[in-house]
């Protein structure tokens, strides 16, 4: 008889995400380079977005759960640790370079059937940005000064061909960015920024299912086939069977969150046991692109908020403003604030504050506090 699913509430459910999240603690990583490693192994990986209206949301997303974070520190663990490296997941991410072979298959994908958007990039053209990468090295599109440019297809389009070989190339598994340097990335050859003698085998169907369902469930504490697949459906499938077969063994316990009964929950009988701290009054700005923000619904079914991404919508129908931050008091978000850098002056500007419940004296306090610390973040050099 298959075991009865354990009813959950929503505060109970949330309480085993942001311990997942390592949002319940002031410094679950420590500090300095390592901090950042630790904390992208852990979380899987972390997302990476053009925005800047205040830091870029990889350094936010660090900064949330690395109190002492410092920008250099991503860069040393990519480019001189080499203990991260980019690809993509649901988004471009920063990923732990020890599940790389995890991604080959992906990438072996990529130099099989390469997609639509770089179909004009020929074969030629590949071989001849591997052969000027082995001569003269890492190169970023700065660095590529006789290209013959061509009229933008889309606003986010370069003049310069190279840089869409660069980009195919890249998701092929050919070169690494090996730097980056605000949105400017510097590519390498991948086995040359690795220094691989050989390259790592790459993971079978079934490694990659467990790798998706381990890393959902390391991250997230408690998880639904949606989440696990986020904008992966064609995973779900493999993912499922493998669910139900861990269910039968007795390493996943089946969940039920009130509201969402109808919706199938797992997590792990350890997950259950832990016991969520008392409140601390403890003050997270999260990005918009955060691990426990960016799953939109999940997010609405365990904390009752509607996060509504407004960077593209006209002026006029915002509700929060453009880049709105929600801010997270232990388990409940509490505000969303919208922000933005004043570099020239070197200051945070609030924008717009919205509440979403009332709060105590203290808690306003505390989030003051916070954004003292975040302001400092932001205008650090």
């Amino acid at each position: 008889m298959p075991k009865k699913p354990v009813s959950l509430t929503a505060a109970q459910a949330r309480a085993i995400w942001i311990r997942a999240q390592k949002l319940d603690e002031t410094e679950p990583f420590g500090a300095g380079p390592a901090a950042t490693r630790a904390a992208i192994e852990h979380l899987g990986y972390v997302q990476i977005d053009t925005i800047n209206v205040i830091e870029r949301c990889h350094h936010h997303i660090l900064y949330a759960r690395i109190p002492a974070y410092r920008r250099s520190d991503l860069a040393s663990q990519q480019s001189a640790q080499k203990s991260v490296f980019e690809y993509w997941t649901h988004a471009l991410s920063y990923v732990p370079t020890a599940d790389l072979p995890f991604f080959l298959p992906a990438m072996k994908a990529y130099r099989e059937n390469p997609s639509a958007w770089f179909g004009s990039v020929t074969r030629a053209e590949v071989n001849a940005m591997t052969r000027r990468l082995k001569k003269e090295g890492p190169l970023s599109i700065r660095d590529i000064d006789d290209d013959e440019l061509v009229d933008k297809t889309h606003p986010w389009a370069s003049r310069k061909p190279s840089k869409r070989v660069l980009q195919l190339m890249f998701y092929q598994g050919l070169v690494a960015i090996a730097e980056r340097q605000g949105m400017l990335k510097t590519y390498d050859l991948i086995g040359r920024h690795f220094g691989w003698e050989k390259a790592p085998r790459p993971a079978t169907e079934r490694q990659v299912t467990a790798y998706l369902l381990d890393r959902a469930l390391r991250s997230q504490g408690i998880v639904s086939l949606d989440s696990i697949c986020h904008l992966n459906a064609p995973a779900k499938k493999a993912v499922r069977e493998l669910i139900e077969s861990r269910v039968r063994r007795r390493l996943l316990v089946p969940v039920t969150i009130e509201g969402a009964e109808k919706t199938p929950h797992w997590t792990t009988s350890q997950a259950l046991e832990q016991v969520a701290p008392p409140p601390a009054n403890r003050v997270h700005v999260l990005s918009p692109f955060d691990p426990l923000i960016i799953q939109r619904k999940r997010l609405k079914l365990m904390f009752g908020y509607d996060h509504i991404f407004e960077a593209y919508v006209p002026a006029a129908k915002r509700q929060y403003g453009y880049f709105a931050l929600p801010v997270l008091v232990d388990d409940r978000v509490v505000a969303a604030i919208d922000l933005k850098t004043d570099r020239a002056n070197q200051s945070l500007l609030v924008q717009q504050w919205t509440w979403l419940e009332d709060v105590s004296a203290e808690v306003k306090a505390a989030i003051d506090t916070e954004l003292g610390r975040f302001e400092r973040f932001q205008l650090m050099q």
